[in-house]
């Protein structure tokens, strides 16, 4: 009888961090979109810090983060792809429906969601209620900071909803959405 080389390891859990670009660009050129964007974009930027270095009990490493941008120019962006800096952000929700019928962020993201064990969104309100009326991301799926006009949707969807405090995440729910991932974890 033939004995398995296979042995079972543990699965690390997968997550994606989704922001948008912001009005502060760090670089004047080219530079990863991850660097390129301060201001409101840092809080978010600190989570994937935080959640990429956070261990295990046995420490090793919690999980595996990706992170992405919904940026104006280029739609959405990979967190390590290089870009180059614009003169304009876009600011609301017509701007955000002139962007999308250009690049199609809103399809590509959803459908960049369904290899992640979870995805944490980061964006604006108007932004976000564009991801719900496109009703395409799996229930269940999402870690939603946003306005709490949109609870009863997220709760109805399966989502964990978190208030946004802060510019864009805010340090009570960094905590949560730590808490959250260790919890999902430990489930593993």
């Amino acid at each position: 009888m033939a004995t398995s080389l296979i042995t079972e390891t543990k699965m690390s859990v997968r997550i994606l961090v989704v922001t948008n670009d912001s009005t502060v660009f760090r670089s004047k050129g080219i530079d990863s979109a991850f660097n390129m964007f301060g201001g409101r974009a840092t809080e978010v930027k600190s989570l994937v810090a935080r959640l990429d270095q956070a261990v295990d009990g046995e420490g090793k490493k919690l999980c595996d983060v990706s992170y992405g941008v919904i940026t104006t120019r280029y739609g959405f962006v990979p967190g390590n792809y290089v870009i180059d800096s614009y003169p304009r952000v876009m600011a609301n929700r017509r701007e955000y429906e002139f962007v999308d019928a250009a690049k199609h962020f809103v399809d590509q993201v959803s459908y960049l969601c369904r290899p992640f064990d979870k995805v944490i969104f980061c964006i604006p309100k108007d932004m976000f209620a564009m991801f719900l009326e496109a009703d395409a991301i799996e229930d269940g799926k999402l870690i939603a900071v946003t306005s709490p006009d949109f609870r009863e949707e997220c709760e109805k969807r399966g989502w964990t909803f978190l208030e946004r405090r802060g510019a864009r995440v805010g340090s009570e729910n960094a905590d949560e959405i730590e808490r959250l991932v260790r919890e999902i974890c430990a489930g593993r």
